[in-house]
């Protein structure tokens, strides 16, 4: 009986030694193709290029703090003024932002929901747009500041073929430790994810923001969205199925405020996760379908959110390294040893340069305590099946241009 159970013991740990192989070298191989391979604006801009109208929709739900600054920020665009709309998504707001956003030369559009979502607020905003009034839909988020080129950039992609594309999102504030981890975590999935994916031939992950679609392409796609969450999840993918590549614009970048403390960080990770899993149990039979009939795409869409957080990953193979060393069996710790080396050399080369400068003891110290509040977002999901949880936004004067 001894012998039954220790074998199920190794049996077990080996088979989830293998799933964290598998997660470890997809997120090799996509680094190593992100350092070896270019994103879709690599060239040259189009010299002449048809001026397309673009809107673009600013999702605020109470954010009342940043929304006037950055609406005034993305005012400047370098993109002709009279072929832009900012279009701001009002969910309750107060009374006095209202006013002061009506004398700004924008488009306000008012709703209220009983359980307020992204995608609501978007689905409510595009019902009132008629097809042809725009060419182009920008998704920002409230926080988030467009860099001067960013329209005329959008704008080329669609001149050069693209229907769904994919801005270069970076952090607009490292003003402490948590936010210059969490902005090196939103570069390491561009890297990864987004160049890493494009490199390879596939089709780019949009991550909520700095996306921009086809206003026909993307109605079709935001109808009937199910999650609570993850509506970016199910828009690529909806947009997959209608048979478009996403592309990755490295050079057209936005910038998103990134949480600056531990609360706000267990927070949202506990939306995104719960966003992750809600989308992965209602769309792996369409992936795995799409795979069957030999459409690859949709389906790596949905097995991408197999893969676990890469600070849950770290922690995970760390502790399972740390257990098996002390059993002082090199049968048992070689293997979760080569492969924390293996994910720290694949995080590391994804990384730029100018952010792990920035990094000190001080922030190799807070990985821990990350690590430990992925395992409780992972622990409280469950709250972010039922309602909408916001991530709230103050600004900040902490702009870095790379």
């Amino acid at each position: 009986m001894y012998f039954t159970s220790m074998s199920l013991v190794y049996l077990a740990y080996f088979g989830f030694l293998s799933f964290l192989a598998l997660t470890v070298l997809y997120v090799l191989l996509f680094a190593v193709a992100g350092r070896l391979g270019k994103a879709d604006d690599s060239g040259p801009l189009p010299q002449t290029p048809r001026l397309r109208r673009i809107g673009v929709l600013i999702p605020a739900y109470k954010e009342d703090a940043v929304i006037i600054d950055s609406v005034k920020a993305n005012l400047r665009q370098q993109y002709p003024a009279e072929l832009f709309d900012l279009i701001v998504i009002a969910d309750s707001m107060q009374p006095a932002t209202l006013a002061r956003l009506a004398d700004l030369p924008i488009r306000v559009m008012e709703v209220s929901f009983e359980v307020s979502t992204v995608a609501k607020a978007l689905n409510a905003a595009l019902a009132r747009i008629p097809d042809g009034q725009y060419d182009i839909m920008v998704v920002a988020d409230a926080d988030n500041i467009m860099a001067p080129d960013f329209l005329v950039r959008i704008n080329a992609a669609f001149e050069q073929g693209w229907r769904a594309v994919q801005g270069h999102r970076v952090a607009k504030n490292t003003n402490t430790g948590v936010a210059l981890l969490d902005a090196i975590s939103e570069e390491i999935n561009n890297h990864i994810f987004r160049k890493g994916t494009r490199s390879l031939g596939l089709s780019s992950p949009v991550i909520g923001s700095g996306m921009a679609f086809d206003l026909r392409l993307m109605k079709a796609c935001m109808t009937n969205l199910r999650t609570m969450g993850g509506y970016d999840k199910e828009l690529e993918i909806n947009v997959e199925l209608n048979g478009y590549i996403i592309g990755y614009l490295e050079q057209a970048y936005i910038y998103d405020e990134k949480v600056a403390q531990r609360a706000i960080f267990e927070n949202q990770r506990t939306r995104w996760i719960a966003a992750q899993f809600q989308f992965l149990r209602m769309y792996y039979k369409k992936g795995l379908a799409e795979l069957a009939q030999g459409h690859p795409t949709p389906a790596l869409s949905m097995l991408r959110q197999v893969v676990l957080p890469r600070v849950l990953l770290l922690g995970v193979l760390g502790l399972c390294t740390l257990l098996a060393l002390l059993t002082f069996n090199p049968a048992l710790w070689a293997a979760p040893m080569a492969l924390l080396i293996t994910l720290c050399f694949s995080l590391f080369i994804s990384i730029p340069a100018y952010l792990r400068q920035r990094v000190t003891l001080r922030e190799l110290m807070l990985i821990p305590m990350l690590m430990l509040s992925f395992g409780r977002a992972v622990l409280n999901m469950r709250k972010a099946f039922k309602r909408f949880m916001h991530t709230p936004h103050t600004g900040s004067p902490d702009v870095h241009v790379p």
